[in-house]
């Protein structure tokens, strides 16, 4: 990496221009840097006609805390890598990488100004009915194509090891599965809930049944994962939605991506009670989060079992009550381990605007509280709910 320099302005700008034909001759460029997220810096290079693409560069350090935790770089390939696979397979609603560098750990990317991120739509109230559709096709169809069922042998052993990403797979073995298990110094506990933590570190079936996720996550190399599929990576517009930020992509199990989105819905549906105006605006919104979690599942699991049944090219795993069974499986791992992202959002260090923007303090500790509760109905029940309407119900009302 002898070439590689964090970037300012300047350099954003310069990158952006030298691999892109978009901005033409005699463009006036400009660019600023509008990172927010933990990790990276994201800048937005625009020419005096309106036209502007995205530059983000990976630190060697996680941004949130600074030099004292490095990272490896390489997760900037791994991110361009991951979202030009699943354009392959979903180019409708994959953000579009137009150049990688690896010395410089840099993306060129479209820019998705014209788009909103699908959090701040949901905290606002918005409903975007074609999000669940959309999203459960994009995940039937970049993790089908990514798995046994099409790979043979040699070239699925080959994908994962381009995959390994054991600096960002670390964060999640360590954020999900972990410490919200323990008294770690990471954590992020609001005072009111100080008890409600504890029971879950005193909790040891409870405990048990996270490890018995934690060890599927290290072990069940199914499909080419996003690896962080939450509200904050789909950005939306009235008629389509596009899947950014795969940084923490790799091979793992299914019900993983699943399970993270299913769960982020459900973190919105608590905490638009603390968010939205009135008592009728909560209902509504909830009515159309609960909607979209059935969707989700809906579409997903039809679209799956469709493509096992046409395009599965080993000829055992064409046997269909294999293909049930295998479903079903993703079903349950999808819902354990939606609960573990409803825990660690709640209790862990990185939260969510959902909950985090309630106002009243009492408030926001009964909804966290709320979090935690359907975080362990999920993980400790997953196995004996055999659909999502089941799942659904466990929402309280």
């Amino acid at each position: 990496m002898t070439d590689y320099r964090i970037f300012n302005n300047d350099d954003a700008m310069r990158f952006a221009d030298k691999h892109s034909e978009l901005f033409g001759d005699h463009s006036k460029l400009s660019a600023e840097e509008f990172g927010d997220g933990n990790l990276n810096l994201v800048f937005r290079v625009s020419n005096d006609k309106g036209t502007s693409l995205i530059v983000k560069q990976a630190l060697p350090y996680a941004r949130c805390v600074g030099e004292s935790w490095p990272l490896s770089t390489d997760r900037a390939r791994i991110e361009a890598e991951v979202l030009r696979v699943h354009a392959r397979f979903c180019p409708e609603h994959t953000v579009e990488i137009r150049h990688f560098d690896a010395e410089l750990s840099a993306i060129l990317m479209e820019d998705l100004k014209q788009y909103t991120i699908l959090r701040t739509a949901l905290i606002k109230g918005k409903q975007y009915e074609h999000v669940a559709t959309q999203i459960g096709h994009y995940l039937a169809h970049t993790l089908f194509y990514t798995s046994d069922f099409v790979l043979t042998g040699p070239a699925k052993k080959a994908a994962v090891a381009q995959f390994i990403n054991p600096d960002l797979c670390q964060i999640t073995e360590d954020l999900f599965f972990t410490d919200p298990y323990c008294n770690h110094e990471r954590n992020n506990i609001h005072d009111l809930i100080i008890s409600t933590a504890r029971e879950l570190w005193q909790d040891e079936a409870l405990q048990a049944e996270v490890a018995a996720l934690k060890a599927d996550f290290l072990s069940k190399p199914q499909a080419l994962l996003h690896g962080d599929l939450h509200s904050g990576s789909i950005f939306v517009n009235a008629e389509n939605c596009k899947v950014i930020d795969a940084e923490f992509g790799f091979y793992g199990p299914i019900g993983f991506d699943v399970g993270s989105l299913l769960a982020n819905f459900c973190l919105n549906y608590l905490g638009c009670a603390g968010l939205l105006a009135d008592t009728e605006a909560v209902t509504e919104h909830q009515t159309y989060v609960r909607q979209q979690c059935l969707t989700l599942w809906q579409v997903f699991a039809e679209q799956f079992s469709q493509l096992m049944s046409q395009d599965s090219q080993d000829p055992m795993l064409r046997n269909s009550l294999y293909q049930k069974q295998f479903l079903q499986q993703v079903f349950a791992d999808a819902i354990g381990y939606a609960g573990c992202e409803l825990i660690r959002r709640t209790v862990g260090l990185a939260h969510v605007a959902d909950l985090d923007k309630v106002s009243s303090e009492q408030q926001r500790a009964s909804i966290e509280k709320q979090a935690v509760e359907l975080g362990r109905r999920f993980i400790t029940q997953r196995q004996s709910l055999n659909s999502i309407e089941q799942v659904l119900d466990l929402l309280p009302l």
